[in-house]
């Protein structure tokens, strides 16, 4: 049973972060290798996937474990797993090099190409968020300095539509979806974040609509997708339908939506 999963996979990710915050918090500059598609990594995403495999290995051996920072298995051997984790040890890697504490530890649990669980903890921040939806569960919570709180996604006011944005990808894209919906509302702020924050914000009812019109690997995606879920929010492709996970061989998700009030008139403004 899920139930018996949080308490320990709270406690799991945290330990990762703790082993983040250790190289995070070192003086001088920080050494970064460079991964073959020129994505940056460092000891720290290094010492967080060993904590979460070994830690996830342990809890629950009978599902496999899919992380960043793991040789990729063939789609032959993927596509048979019905559940499996997925993980990235640090999201926002180069928001941790630039130290402004935009990064998480992200650990989704997918079944049957489904976020039905995920854990989104921000080191800095000291801040967990959790969303499930398996076991008949449907529910996502905050928890800060110790109080858990639960959230739910908000109703989007023609007023006012709140936005978040990647800090450093999709802005050609994002200015000529911005000039297509201008004149909508009566006034829309955007504000700029780095890694799985974004999609939280919409979770917690901070934002209303988090557009992604540029790349992104299905672990950069998983676990808050699950948050969102579990706060009534849903993350949709370009053509509405949800996101799903272990569906083909690549691991990149399409340009995608995330979604707080789906009982908003969407369709319109995001279909292209």
């Amino acid at each position: 049973m899920i139930k018996d999963l949080i308490a320990p996979l709270d406690a799991l990710v945290k330990q990762a972060g703790d082993a983040i915050l250790d190289v995070y918090n070192q003086e001088g500059e920080l050494n970064v290798d460079a991964k073959s598609d020129d994505s940056p990594l460092t000891e720290a995403d290094r010492r967080a996937h060993r904590i979460l495999a070994d830690g996830l290995h342990r809890l629950t051996p009978q599902w496999p474990v899919l992380s960043e920072e793991s040789r990729l298995p063939d789609y032959d051997l993927r596509k048979t797993w019905s559940t499996y984790w997925l993980v990235d040890p640090l999201d926002g890697t180069k928001e941790f090099i630039g130290r402004n504490g935009e990064f998480t530890v992200n650990v989704a649990l997918i079944r049957d190409g489904e976020p039905v669980a995920g854990w989104v903890w921000v080191p800095v921040m000291g801040v967990l968020y959790r969303g499930i939806c398996l076991d008949g569960q449907v529910e996502a919570i905050v928890e800060r300095e110790g109080k858990v709180t639960p959230i739910k996604t908000r109703q989007v006011s023609t007023a006012q539509l709140d936005m978040v944005a990647s800090r450093r990808h999709g802005g050609e894209a994002l200015e000529g979806l911005l000039k297509r919906i201008e004149g909508q509302f009566g006034q829309i702020n955007m504000k700029s974040m780095g890694s799985s924050l974004k999609i939280c914000m919409v979770a917690e009812g901070e934002a209303d609509w988090y557009p992604r019109l540029a790349p992104t690997s299905e672990w950069d995606t998983a676990a808050a997708h699950a948050v969102l879920r579990g706060a009534g929010g849903e993350m949709v492709d370009l053509t509405l339908a949800p996101l799903r996970y272990n569906q083909k061989a690549d691991i990149l998700n399409p340009h995608f939506h995330a979604l707080g009030d789906l009982g908003f008139a969407w369709k319109d403004l995001i279909r292209q």
